[in-house]
């Protein structure tokens, strides 16, 4: 499993999962299924897509069933195409039936992040940028999105508030200027602590660039204001676009030289694919 998928929280979110669908009991499956019962059930993809999450699919089934067998065909960053087998599970029927649903939420929901960052990836070529994310994420999912954005070969973000500092324009008009919020950030971190500044303007690029911030935003600039920043930064800072980001925008802005390109989109609107269980 990857590190960033290797940890307590995920196995904690998904028992908290599991928890919430199957509550006191799966009434059916209790009912129909006798307690020996052995299946075997192919995991397989209704569309092409690039998947993500078959360690959380195993993980679910390992808590319902510490036995379950598994024969695993594709790697997670993997492009499968319509009607291709992903993997092979074998064990306890009543754990297969149960887990059902919530392995599927997951790596459906996780291999449509993967998809679309992949898309958006693809769409930056032939320039440098990577396509990163944003905290714009679902309340208790972020670790599992994050992943899947890596997955489908993206930069993910700062994980959190508590991993990087990012001054946006609020900070600014609460401190008085980008300046005076960026010096009381530098007072109060470690030297080890990257700052991120939001700019809305070329007057604010400079000032950034002045204060020596580790990375600059520029936020709903238009091409050519990106360009001309860019071209100030020089490699100076870290560059990072940001705002008005869709698959047709998006090679204009990569055009522009900068490092990043951060957008909520590729986590907010992937929506699900189509993997199935099929007994």
């Amino acid at each position: 499993m990857s590190s960033m998928l290797h940890n307590q929280i995920v196995k904690k979110l998904v028992i908290q999962a599991l928890e919430e669908d199957i509550g006191s009991g799966d009434l059916t499956t209790d009912a129909i299924i006798r307690s020996d019962q052995k299946l075997t059930a192919k995991i397989n993809s209704r569309l092409s897509c690039t998947v993500a999450g078959i360690d959380i699919l195993k993980l679910v089934f390992d808590i319902l069933d510490p036995e379950m067998k598994y024969e695993i065909f594709v790697n997670d960053g993997n492009i499968v195409e319509k009607g291709q087998n992903i993997a092979i599970i074998s064990g306890s029927a009543k754990a297969i039936l149960t887990g059902e649903r919530t392995a599927l939420n997951f790596i459906q929901r996780m291999s449509a992040i993967a998809t679309l960052t992949n898309q958006y990836q693809q769409a930056i070529k032939p320039y440098k940028a990577k396509i990163t994310d944003t905290r714009k994420t679902t309340p208790n999912f972020r670790i599992f999105e994050k992943y899947s954005v890596k997955a489908g070969g993206g930069s993910p973000h700062r994980f959190g508030l508590y991993d990087a500092i990012m001054i946006k324009d609020n900070h600014i008009q609460a401190a008085g200027s980008l300046t005076k919020a960026y010096l009381l950030a530098k007072e109060n971190i470690s030297h080890t602590t990257k700052i991120e500044v939001e700019t809305e303007n070329i007057d604010q690029v400079k000032e950034a660039l002045n204060v020596c911030a580790d990375i600059i935003m520029l936020d709903n600039m238009t091409i050519d204001d990106m360009k001309q920043a860019v071209q100030i930064i020089n490699g100076n800072a870290i560059t990072e676009a940001s705002g008005n980001v869709t698959l047709s925008t998006l090679n204009s802005i990569a055009s522009t030289g900068v490092d990043y390109i951060s957008t909520s989109a590729i986590t907010a609107q992937a929506g699900i694919v189509d993997i199935g269980l099929d007994i």
